[in-house]
């Protein structure tokens, strides 16, 4: 065989090897290509779920702190109610006749007397000269009149001691009625 022919034979071969080789860098990039489409779609996918599960997570938070921040508003709105209306009452009690207030000091004075036997009382400007002629009353005559005081009505009783204080304002008793009745009276004026 000729020199030309072994060159032809190296040169056959080697093309044959090369496509070969080739076809096999074929394969093996549509191989590495495939796998790679599939992991992209995993990742995708997983992605994909990850944000819906995150949006839908942030949702539920919005819509949950939506509900808080309307149910705050609610009760922030029903708290100013009640205490309007109990600003009224305090005014329509306030408003009422003297007759009513020298009744209510007399009573008052009375149960505080269970408690401080005798000692100073003191009561809202208004309700000063009702309060000389409660204590003009015998049995009442154990107290004395103090400095008139910034209250709605009512009186406040210290021993002569001044270790005991007894506070009947209007404003007392009606924070305690309002708290025991709290609940009543919200669901009496919001439901």
């Amino acid at each position: 065989m000729g020199l030309d022919a072994v060159i032809a034979e190296i040169k056959e071969k080697a093309r044959v090897e090369a496509n070969a080789i080739v076809e096999e860098a074929e394969a093996k990039k549509t191989e590495i290509l495939a796998a790679a489409q599939t992991q992209a779609q995993l990742i995708k996918t997983a992605t994909e779920e990850n944000a819906q599960k995150s949006a839908s997570h942030i949702h539920t938070q919005e819509e949950a702190a939506g509900h808080l921040a309307v149910k705050r508003e609610v009760l922030n709105a029903q708290k100013a109610l009640m205490d309007e209306v109990q600003k009224k009452t305090l005014k329509q009690i306030y408003d009422l006749p003297e007759s009513f207030h020298k009744q209510a000091i007399t009573s008052l004075l009375k149960r505080a007397r269970l408690e401080i036997p005798s000692g100073t009382v003191t009561c809202a400007a208004r309700d000063v000269e009702a309060l000389k002629s409660v204590l003009s009353d015998s049995e009442l005559k154990s107290f004395t009149i103090g400095e008139p005081i910034e209250i709605d009505g009512g009186i406040i009783v210290e021993s002569t001691d001044g270790m005991l204080q007894v506070d009947y304002s209007y404003r007392t008793f009606l924070n305690q009625v309002w708290e025991s009745g709290l609940k009543d009276a919200s669901d009496a004026l919001f439901h």
